[in-house]
């Protein structure tokens, strides 16, 4: 690949990690409106790699976040959940709030608190 497209490659990660960065910003602040408190990547990661009567996101998503992961049940590969590795993740608020809605109903049982997402959110932008 030319130098040119190399510097043209890295300038469009650049911007879509930037995207992320403030949606998720955005997203914490929200969190924070609705009565969440200091949030912790520590939280977040238990939240991730917690099992809830044989339920996980690790269980389609992989322990690796950073990690092609695997439908349980269709087999379909879904797309790595770090910004890292995939800058387009976390730059869409309304896709934010649908994939919290469906995954945390189905992993929990229960739509998951603003603490929880804030915790998650910090969690998962330093993977």
């Amino acid at each position: 690949m030319s130098k040119k497209r190399w510097l043209l490659a890295g300038l469009i990660a650049s911007l879509a990690m930037t995207a992320n960065a403030g949606v998720i910003d955005q997203k914490l602040d929200q969190y924070r409106a609705a009565g969440a408190t200091t949030f912790s990547a520590d939280a977040g990661q238990a939240l991730w790699n917690s099992d809830n009567d044989g339920r996980s996101c690790t269980q389609c998503h992989g322990a690796d976040p950073t990690g092609v992961g695997k439908h349980a049940k269709t087999g379909k590969a879904i797309k790595p959940m770090a910004p890292s590795v995939n800058p387009k993740r976390f730059t869409d608020s309304k896709k934010i709030d649908k994939w919290f809605l469906r995954n945390c109903k189905w992993t929990l049982n229960r739509e998951c608190t603003a603490q929880e997402k804030g915790d998650f959110l910090v969690w998962i932008r330093g993977q």
